[in-house]
């Protein structure tokens, strides 16, 4: 530790920030991160969006003997990120599923050589048996977990395979971590510090206030949304972002724009990756003006001079409003966010909560699938007490949406009741590059042999051929890791091109702890009351933008940031002792009242309710194990897909969504009680 404390010296890291990044000065709290990682401290920062967290870490990893490993959640941030670090000369890379051919390859060996400083990954990477035994064999200085209030549950978009980040870096024998994000309230702060063993002294936190965000909610009805829309818009200059809840409402709000001759464009996960890219990238070279987009658009997209967001529904809690306002004026420069609030999309997020909640049956078929292969393997020697599952098989198995099962299987693990010990890709395909013999006949006496039986294990259609480990496995000379390591080289001295798929985990599970009686109805409660947390989040939404004191204030507040409680801070002499920024709507006189637009939704008939319930019936006759449950069909009224209307066309039958209009508890009320 000697060596890095040497650079420690602040003079010396100023000068190494103009010569590595052209930077002459440091932002609040970016050397303060940087000297504590230097020092060996992991440190936890929490910076606005926009205000240098990535330098943190850039700069860090410049003086770190070794690999510093990015974890981050989404391919948008990883790419912006690596273009940033290429432009200053620093070697970084990522393993992605964008890489085609020899290219992961291709950055493997630069990790291995100490060519590539950089590593990005998602967390899901983990996973891949391939890049676990890499990551292994190379040297880790240091674990950067980019997003990541992902890890706590208490946060806002919790991914369940954050969760095993902490025993992944302890596999790793990663001594050094550092965490970043620009949302976390004071309990995901302490999660987050908690999961890392990461000292209160090194949590970096420099405050969460935008002087240069302007922030106006608008009481709008749904019928004059869209000139409401069009109005704000005309009186902005630049670029912008309208977001929305619907994929079909970014396009039927995107085409009304164009229509009223502003240069507009829909955005959301249902376009193909190629359309996405294109619309990116004329957003970024300022070919488009307005971006209307769910919130698949946002994450990762670094473009500075962005002069508005507009909220045409209602963001899904306080922490995904702050983040999306977050992309305007980064740099610096004034910049508007409206909301165009009332309260009739209310039940399209909420229903989106609900629509994630696993129904106590699917639960209790998940854990009798486990008792079912812990009698089977009782009988198998070789697989006794393990259990294999792949996510997409089991989640249209069991009913449940891939990411609430993710979430499940985490528990499931914490609990006690499973182990993960492995993972391993189910299909290997090899493609020969060269003669099968030649290939065998360039190694010695004892590779030859190996190669052979690799090859002979190998069944060769006309130009791929499929390996059957169970087959290879049977001689127990023969290692799993060997034969996979075998391959690699094969492809890395371009012999073979080697394809894998079918990604399959493997857990060890515990009799006792599956045994316990309560154990499904403890996992159904921990995810009914997470949903209550979700419902109470969107409440506390729209309590906030009804607040009749300052809402930059109490938007600071709730992330922990007390900054406007001290008299002496004033950052841009316009904060005073009364707590008020002077750039919001209500410290402009304006309190926002909300309301829904009509009074009272109709219903659909009970006979409409009826024949859509029997349609239903009928569609799933035989297609399931149970009967169906009052849940399915609240989410069938609902309009919420889940794996088992996905496979079995529910969409096409009329009474689909047919109450989408509605509150979810309301009809699940309405369903309870007809007759």
């Amino acid at each position: 530790m000697n060596k890095q404390q040497d650079y420690v010296d602040n003079e010396y890291l100023k000068a190494s920030l103009l010569s590595s990044f052209g930077f002459d000065g440091f932002r609040p709290g970016q050397e303060q991160t940087i000297t504590q990682l230097l020092n060996g401290q992991s440190s936890l920062s929490i910076f606005p969006t926009g205000s240098g967290k990535s330098l943190c870490y850039q700069l860090t990893a410049v003086h770190l003997p070794h690999l510093t490993l990015v974890v981050s959640p989404l391919l948008a941030l990883m790419k912006d990120q690596l273009e940033f670090l290429a432009s200053k000369g620093i070697r970084a890379a990522s393993i992605d599923s964008t890489l085609k051919g020899n290219e992961a390859q291709t950055v493997m060996a630069g990790v291995r050589d100490g060519d590539i400083k950089v590593l990005m990954v998602s967390v899901e990477r983990f996973k891949n048996e391939r890049f676990r035994q890499f990551i292994e064999s190379v040297p880790v200085s240091m674990l950067v977990v980019d997003e990541a209030h992902c890890i706590s549950e208490w946060g806002h978009n919790f991914r369940p395979d954050y969760l095993k980040l902490p025993s992944y870096c302890q596999a790793l024998n990663i001594s050094l971590v550092l965490l970043l994000t620009a949302t976390a309230t004071r309990k995901v702060k302490q999660d987050m510090a908690t999961k890392f063993a990461i000292q209160e002294e090194h949590i970096v936190q420099t405050g969460f206030y935008r002087p240069n965000l302007d922030l106006t909610v608008l009481p709008v009805s749904q019928a004059h949304k869209n000139k409401q829309l069009e109005q704000v818009i005309m009186t902005q200059q630049g670029a912008g972002i309208v977001y929305v809840t619907l994929q079909h409402s970014a396009e039927a709000v995107a085409q009304y724009l164009k229509l009223q001759g502003i240069n507009a464009c829909a955005y959301h996960a249902g376009f193909d990756s190629n359309t996405r890219s294109q619309i990116q990238q004329d957003f970024m070279a300022g070919n488009i003006q307005v971006i209307v987009a769910t919130i698949a658009f946002g994450m990762g997209i670094d473009k500075s001079d962005i002069r508005f967001v507009i909220h045409y529904d209602l963001p899904k809690s306080i922490e995904n409003y702050s983040q999306e306002i977050g992309r305007a004026g980064r740099d610096g420069k004034p910049s508007q966010c409206f909301t165009l609030a009332n309260l009739d999309g209310l039940n399209t997020v909420e229903n989106f909560v609900y629509g994630d909640t696993p129904e106590f049956t699917s639960i209790e078929m998940l854990l009798d699938m486990i008792k079912s292969e812990v009698i089977t393997s009782a009988h198998n020697s070789t697989a006794e007490g393990k259990w294999e599952l792949q996510i997409l098989q089991l989640s249209n198995a069991v009913n449940i949406k891939q990411l609430p099962l993710k979430t499940l299987l985490v528990q499931l693990e914490l609990a006690g009741v499973i182990e993960p010990l492995y993972a391993y890709f189910a299909d290997f395909k090899i493609k020969l590059l060269q003669p099968k013999a030649d290939i065998v006949n360039s190694f010695n006496e004892q590779r030859k042999d190996f190669l052979q039986r690799i090859f002979n294990a190998t069944d060769f259609k006309k130009v791929w051929g499929s390996l059957n480990f169970d087959t290879l496995l049977q001689d127990k000379s023969i290692e799993r890791n060997r034969v996979i390591a075998a391959l690699e080289y094969l492809q890395e001295q371009q012999l073979i091109v080697l394809e894998s798929k079918g990604m399959t985990e493997v857990f060890k599970i515990n009799l006792s702890e599956l045994a316990d009686p309560s154990l499904c109805q403890t996992l159904s409660n921990y995810f009914k009351a997470n949903e209550e947390k979700e419902i109470k989040r969107i409440a506390t939404l729209v309590r906030f933008f009804q607040l009749d004191s300052c809402l930059t204030v109490n938007l600071a507040r709730y992330f922990d940031d007390n900054s406007f409680d001290d008299n002496s801070f004033d950052p841009v002499s316009k904060l005073n002792t009364t707590a008020q920024c002077g750039h919001c709507s209500v410290c402009r006189g304006k309190v926002a009242m909300l309301e829904h637009s009509q009074a009272q939704i109709p219903w659909p008939s009970d006979d409409a309710l009826k024949q859509g319930m029997r349609e239903l019936a009928e569609r799933l006759n035989g297609k399931i194990n149970q009967s169906l449950s009052i849940e399915s069909y609240c989410r069938f009224f609902a309009g919420l897909s889940v794996p088992l209307f996905g496979r079995n066309k529910v969409r096409q039958l009329s009474g689909f969504a047919l109450c989408e209009r509605q509150r979810y508890q309301a009809i699940r009320e309405k369903l309870a009680n007809l007759k």
